[in-house]
């Protein structure tokens, strides 16, 4: 490294890391300089190998080669982490293109670009799309006139055993009974008997064979709409509790709480002889020095500082009245909190709440409707609010879930199933625009149902606002989502069964005892991303229900994080990747007085970025509008300050 670079080996961290006998990030990049003869791919394979490519590898390759090239130039003088030219450690594109030429190749074509008496037809065609539409009264129509049509065997594959049950199910409704087989290898030995097959299998995609006939049709072919969820081995169930609970060992310095004492600085465990016998203590610090030592055995008397900033714990002195006088405070605010919990509570039980409980075929059918497949946690979480909502007492469920998990249906599935019972719903939302959002996603999944949704909204005129109320009042819209303006004396309900609020830490102390009074009377659903403190203990007490909803939907990864001195080719690379991948980026920005600044410099060195700028000092329309904007990907890079905490689901935002 040192004879072929002019490094300074005290500032090169590749050479640090070798010299320490360790294997640093992208060391592959580096193997040139380990042997002295490197080989290719082609210098494994035997002289009769034949090679199978799929269409548009080499003009892939010639775009890679391109990319690496143009950050070799950026990044080739960088003496801390030095590289060696693209050509000594990858594939020339026109070499690959001469291994191709002199290699027994078979190349994929789509047939509309096969050239004339070049290409072998290989006898196979894509599955056609038979849709399976559950709420049509004949729901598998296309599939049972290409069965009956198809001059060979059928085999219709599921993703698992439950999937297949219940598409057997639906096509047994429908007069289809596929035979049962374990397996392809089962399939394949029937090759005298005609008909169709059901089985498991984990096909991508369907397909035809045109000699011997066999068609093979998945899920994609018989749902087309609906993206699954790939299967997971389920997880033992953990109560929510464990995974709040679960808190490390207590660290050397942090501040903990003594009953009788109050705050000090934990310092670790000593040995002190009591009598004749050497007995362990935990050493706590208190204000000017003082040291207090608690017997392992009376480590009931001590928990965790549960207080903001632990750093900045503020100690009390060992003697003092500050203990005394703060728990006289707090016994005396639990026994407010508890008088009022308490009325609530009693007027939750007293009230004979009418359940509420949609037709089960109904629900199903309406379930079948969500494009994805349910994640365990969030199967659990649906489970819960409909058991809740079929109970005669109002439901108080919290159910938390980080932004894109899937706390959405779970609000959906709950709001159906009052709507079908006659009630209406309430979904409440701090910003207009998450407003907006949520109005857009119900209605998507209440299209095809005899659900009526509205929105009340800013980007509405006040006229239309006035007459959306009227309507809630004369019980011709079901379903509302607006504001903290749904809360005001004037929004009158006809029959009001469900309220949902989303995101409730963002809600102000009026609203939220509007929200206490509600409670009382009717079903309440909370969703949140993070769970206000109150909420939480509440929650932990069994005075609200909690449900998580821990696993990542599909195609959802480790968040991975870099941190790097300011780089601008580094930072130009990562813009690209995200770009190139038609995805948007949130840039941020901790600064108001110099954002616009920043905005013009990314746009300098990033010049095919769209980008705008968002801060909270912007009026609260116009910053309504750029999050509308991004979220309707008109621009693709938001330089932004801490206001994208708004718990907007922007999928295609990766990167910032």
């Amino acid at each position: 490294l040192r004879e072929r670079f002019p490094i300074d080996p005290r500032r090169c961290p590749v050479y640090q890391d070798l010299k320490g006998g360790g294997a640093p990030a992208g060391i592959e990049y580096y193997l040139p300089l380990f042997f002295d003869t490197t080989a290719t791919l082609f210098d494994y394979l035997p002289p009769s190998a034949l090679l199978a490519l799929d269409a548009g590898v080499l003009e892939s390759a010639e775009a890679f080669w391109a990319q690496t090239g143009e950050r070799y130039e950026q990044r080739r003088h960088d003496i801390e982490r030095p590289i060696l030219p693209p050509a000594e450690i990858l594939l020339p594109t026109e070499h690959l293109r001469q291994q191709f030429n002199a290699t027994p190749l078979i190349e994929t074509v789509a047939r509309e670009h096969a050239r004339f008496g070049e290409a072998a037809d290989l006898g196979v065609q894509p599955a056609p799309d038979l849709p399976i539409n559950v709420r049509d009264a004949e729901p598998a129509t296309a599939l049972k006139s290409f069965l009956a049509s198809y001059p060979g065997r059928v085999l219709l594959a599921s993703d698992s055993p439950g999937r297949r049950e219940a598409l057997q199910e639906t096509l047994g409704a429908a007069g289809i009974k596929p035979s049962v087989v374990a397996n392809w290898e089962d399939f394949a030995a029937l090759a005298d008997e005609a008909g169709s097959f059901a089985t498991v299998a984990a096909f991508d995609n369907g397909f035809a064979i045109s000699e011997p006939p066999i068609c093979v049709l998945t899920e994609r072919q018989l749902y087309p709409d609906r993206a699954g969820q790939p299967r997971r081995r389920r997880r033992s169930d953990r109560d929510p509790d464990s995974i709040i609970r679960d808190l490390s060992e207590i660290a050397e310095g942090s501040p903990i709480v003594h009953e009788d004492h109050g705050v000090g600085r934990y310092r670790g465990l000593v040995t002190l002889d009591v009598g004749d016998t050497p007995a362990e203590f935990l050493e706590i610090e208190y204000a000017k020095g003082d040291k207090l030592y608690v017997p392992v055995a009376q480590l009931h008397l001590v928990s965790r500082y549960s207080g903001a900033s632990p750093d900045a714990a503020p100690l009390h002195s060992l003697g003092g009245e500050q203990w005394e006088k703060a728990k006289r405070r707090a016994a005396q605010k639990v026994r407010d909190v508890a008088a009022e919990l308490l009325e609530i509570q009693a007027r939750r039980e007293a009230r004979e709440g009418r359940a509420l409980q949609a037709d089960r075929a109904m629900y199903e059918q309406f379930a079948a409707g969500f494009p994805f497949e349910e994640t365990p946690d969030q199967q659990q979480a649906i489970e819960a609010v409909i058991d809740d909502l079929a109970r005669e007492r109002p439901m108080d469920r919290v159910v938390c879930g980080d932004v894109g998990f899937g706390k959405t249906e779970v609000a959906v599935r709950a709001a159906f199933a009052a709507a079908m019972a006659g009630k209406q719903v309430a979904v409440l939302v701090p910003t207009t625009l998450l407003a907006q959002q949520h109005y857009q996603n119900f209605r998507d999944r209440f299209a095809d149902w005899p659900v009526r949704v509205d929105v009340l909204s800013r980007f509405k005129s006040a006229k239309d606002n006035r007459a959306e109320l009227d309507r809630v009042e004369r019980g011709e819209i079901d379903v509302i989502v607006g504001t903290h303006r749904l809360l005001q004396e004037d929004v009158k309900f006809k029959d009001l069964g469900l309220v949902i609020v989303d995101e409730e830490q963002r809600f102000g102390v009026r609203q939220k005892e509007r929200l206490k009074a509600l409670r009382a009377e009717v079903h309440l659903l909370t969703l949140t991303a993070t769970p206000i403190p109150r909420t939480l203990n509440m929650s932990m007490a069994g005075l609200r229900d909690l449900s998580l909803i821990a696993t990542p939907p599909q195609n959802r990864v480790a968040v991975k994080t870099f941190i790097t001195p300011w780089d601008a080719s580094q930072l130009r690379e990562a813009f690209q990747r995200e770009l190139a991948r038609g995805g948007q980026i949130y840039f941020l920005h901790n600064q108001v007085e110099s954002i616009e600044r920043r905005a013009r410099e990314l746009a300098e060195l990033v010049p095919e970025a769209r980008i705008r700028i968002g801060h909270g000092q912007m009026p609260e329309r116009e910053l309504e509008q750029v999050m509308l904007d991004f979220h309707r990907q008109r621009f693709n890079v938001l330089v932004a300050t801490t206001i994208i905490e708004s718990g907007i689901d922007i999928p295609n935002a990766n990167t910032i």
